[in-house]
């Protein structure tokens, strides 16, 4: 059996110097942190949300209670709004606060703002998943994208020059809100990052060792567990 196909929800942790960053936090947030045996976490960046990009922030909790602050939560307004509704004890205030709910503190971010995490620079990339806009992320000369169907041209050059391009590709059929293999190969052809790694891949992408064969040079199928190394200019 090839563990490559086993497959968790979609996520990142960044690493640098002693800096962790996580990238959304899905169901599977609580086994894939102690999968990586992340002892620390210094913020969230969230894309958008869905359920399976969000629905895993309860588990923020050990972090808190290790680090004894609130956790620095990067969204949207649009984003922020879902957090506090379906997280609604952890975001009340004064008496009625259960002491052992997660601490969270929410910053707002839009695709034009570029903001920064402990010496490295995060810049928003707007890109469609469907009909709803959300936010990929470039940081330094790596992105990350996910759920991805479209990107305007406004927001392509963001994305020049890259060492190091994350994804998503859904399987090989069209869908209405994620890009297919075919397509994020063209989006690939079109950026010439040096290196791409595909991800959010359901069960009907295939076998991974049969896929990623079929690839061109510089394209990898991603894995749970994965690990990439991108020269980062400037982290302290």
């Amino acid at each position: 059996m090839d563990l490559r196909d086993k497959r968790l929800r979609t996520a990142a942790l960044l690493q640098w110097a002693d800096t962790a960053v996580a990238i959304d936090c899905g169901p599977d947030f609580r086994q894939q942190m102690l999968a990586a045996n992340a002892q620390h976490l210094d913020a969230i960046v969230m894309t958008h949300e869905h359920n399976d990009h969000i629905i895993g922030l309860d588990d923020v909790r050990p972090f808190n209670f290790k680090q004894g602050g609130d956790m620095p939560v990067f969204a949207s307004e649009k984003v922020q709004k879902e957090l506090k509704t379906r997280f609604a004890y952890v975001f009340t205030e004064g008496d009625k606060r259960y002491p052992g709910a997660p601490m969270v503190s929410l910053i707002s971010i839009d695709k034009n703002t570029v903001f920064n995490i402990k010496g490295l620079t995060f810049v928003p990339i707007e890109v469609m998943h469907g009909k709803l806009p959300i936010l990929g992320f470039r940081i330094g000369d790596f992105a990350y994208l996910t759920d991805v169907l479209a990107i305007e041209e406004t927001e392509i050059h963001k994305l020049q020059n890259l060492h190091t391009l994350v994804v998503n590709a859904l399987h090989h059929t069209e869908h209405y809100s994620h890009l297919n293999l075919t397509g994020a190969l063209a989006l690939i052809e079109q950026l010439k990052p040096k290196h791409s790694y595909l991800t959010h891949m359901s069960h009907r992408m295939g076998k991974h060792a049969e896929i990623n064969k079929t690839l061109p040079d510089g394209v990898e199928l991603g894995y749970d567990g994965l690990r990439i190394s991108v020269p980062m200019p400037n982290v302290p």
